[in-house]
């Protein structure tokens, strides 16, 4: 776990405690690369974390030509992108490279994102390795492989399973839909198993 992608929900103006100890025992005292996005909301939150611990070894992805956010003046690196600013596949062209080129993820989700969610699919594509924090429930769900993202899908609600179709890329989507993670998933069963928690 040398390159880690760090990412998460827009709404989440202030970093978890939780998500602060685990950064520092898991990602700074381990020295790791931080790959992270340049948005409002958590991808700030951790930037501010970072530059208050002075760390150091961290690079802020951007769609397009400059970043909206590079509170501790941080590498860089710029990803062309095309379309809409205000479109979301604009903005995910950065997620899809850091999660190509990182070898762990963690997400820090506000329960409703589906951007967010998006990057756990992404890692789990390429054969990597995440943990996803959720807010709402304290807990850190682990994802080391594609039968724990079914698992956590099934437990999605359909609108959020619609807006996670809606907005992968067929190519990120459709090499999952022998598992049957499509619209037409009935609605989640709580008492069905989920990927491993760990309560927090």
């Amino acid at each position: 776990m040398n390159t880690v992608f760090i990412g998460g929900s827009r709404h989440i103006l202030l970093l978890p405690e939780p998500a602060k100890h685990w950064l520092l025992h898991h990602v700074i005292e381990k020295n790791c690369s931080i790959l992270i996005g340049d948005a409002n909301g958590a991808d700030k939150a951790v930037q501010k974390y970072l530059a208050n611990e002075h760390y150091d070894d961290v690079t802020v992805y951007c769609s397009g030509e400059s970043c909206r956010n590079n509170i501790g003046h941080w590498a860089t690196r710029c990803i062309n992108a095309s379309g809409n600013k205000k479109k979301f596949q604009f903005y995910a062209a950065k997620d899809r490279e850091m999660a190509r080129e990182a070898e762990f993820g963690f997400m820090i989700w506000d329960g409703k994102s589906p951007g967010t969610v998006l990057n756990i699919l992404r890692l789990i594509r390429a054969s990597k390795k995440a943990l996803l924090f959720n807010m709402q429930e304290e807990q850190i769900l682990t994802f080391n492989s594609e039968a724990d993202w079914d698992t956590f899908l099934m437990q999605c609600t359909g609108t959020l399973r619609r807006s996670l179709e809606n907005r992968a890329l067929p190519t990120e989507w459709s090499p999952l839909l022998h598992a049957q993670t499509n619209l037409n998933l009935p609605e989640p069963d709580l008492d069905d198993k989920r990927p491993e928690s760990i309560s927090i």
